[in-house]
């Protein structure tokens, strides 16, 4: 069987599942269908929104349903229609099972992490907050309990020391893109050999990140400070709270581990060599790029040129 045989259902909505349905769409698969949400008010004039998924699908001619509800009669009826022999998804929502159950081939999913650890919402999130050396792509066939399926593919991809959630995000878009591309044509070549999830001691989760979430606990070491401004940059972005009068707010989206020790108080914040300095539990971290409230995201050396931190000031760490 040819790839412009084999009919394939994509969903996905933001920009990381775009890769992923333009590598399918290159390797001359028959997408018969794009499933993506509904289009949604933005900004301050609340103009409608199309999803990234949606633009790219609107590029190609490609047939678009968005359905607000999956269970619904009429949208089930019109998916059956298309007579899909898999369905694909990246970063979807999850499924009833009368959808994921309808293609001859099965439903698959790509997953940000080296299943069966990271399952959840915000897996390359937490791999870079936890400080993992490694993570990857997982391909699986999807079942009923999220993220549990038979893996069909993964590949490893490493974490430097320094890098942002965000540099993950781009490289894994890439190459799990290709991965996934790989195993749809494993599965029309009949050629599959999925396998269960391995059964691990500890299993790291990855829910969903809220605001709570992401506010600095310089009551941690400086690699574990670094590590949740690197996770979660450049969005949502990790912040804390100046003990000023006004309890000013700051993002933090770049950092630095320093070496040099300190007996401040974590929190504190010290300048030297026109560095931005933060104590931890055990030594200093290094701001190198943050955002005050109500102004715009700038390099550190740029904030102390214009702004001057007052004698014992420090970020308040969560009790």
């Amino acid at each position: 069987m040819k790839p412009e045989d084999f009919k394939v259902v994509f969903m996905g909505t933001p920009d990381f599942a775009v890769a992923s349905l333009e590598a399918i769409v290159k390797a001359g698969f028959d997408v018969v269908g794009v499933i993506t949400s509904t289009d949604k008010p933005a900004g301050r004039g609340k103009k409608i929104k199309f999803s990234a998924v949606k633009e790219y699908a609107l590029q190609c001619g490609l047939n678009i349903l968005q359905p607000q509800n999956l269970k619904n009669i009429e949208f089930n009826q019109e998916l059956q229609s298309l007579k899909a022999d898999l369905f694909s998804v990246v970063a979807f929502r999850m499924l009833p099972e009368m959808v994921w159950q309808m293609p001859e081939y099965g439903t698959i999913n790509l997953h940000g992490s080296l299943l069966p650890q990271y399952r959840g919402a915000a897996p390359i999130n937490w791999a870079v907050m936890n400080g993992e050396k490694k993570t990857g792509a997982t391909t699986f066939f999807i079942q009923q309990q999220i993220d549990t399926g038979n893996i069909i593919n993964s590949i490893e991809i490493p974490i430097s020391e320094n890098m942002t959630a965000g540099e993950l995000h781009d490289e894994m878009m890439t190459l799990g893109a290709a991965c996934l591309v790989e195993t749809i044509h494993q599965i029309q070549q009949g050629e599959t050999k999925a396998k269960p999830q391995p059964e691990e001691n500890k299993l790291n989760p990855a829910p969903k990140i809220y605001r709570e979430t992401c506010e600095i606990n310089w009551n941690l070491t400086k690699a574990q400070v670094h590590n949740h401004i690197r996770g979660l940059s450049p969005f949502p972005g990790a912040w804390t709270t100046l003990n000023d009068d006004k309890k000013t707010g700051f993002k933090i989206s770049k950092s630095k581990i320093y070496d040099l020790k300190s007996l401040a108080t974590p929190g504190t914040i010290q300048i030297h060599n026109k560095e931005l300095l933060v104590a931890s539990t055990d030594g200093f971290v290094e701001i190198l790029e943050l955002q005050m409230q109500g102004k715009k995201r700038m390099d550190a050396k740029s904030l102390l040129n214009g702004y001057t931190f007052e004698d014992g000031a420090a970020f308040e760490p969560i009790s």
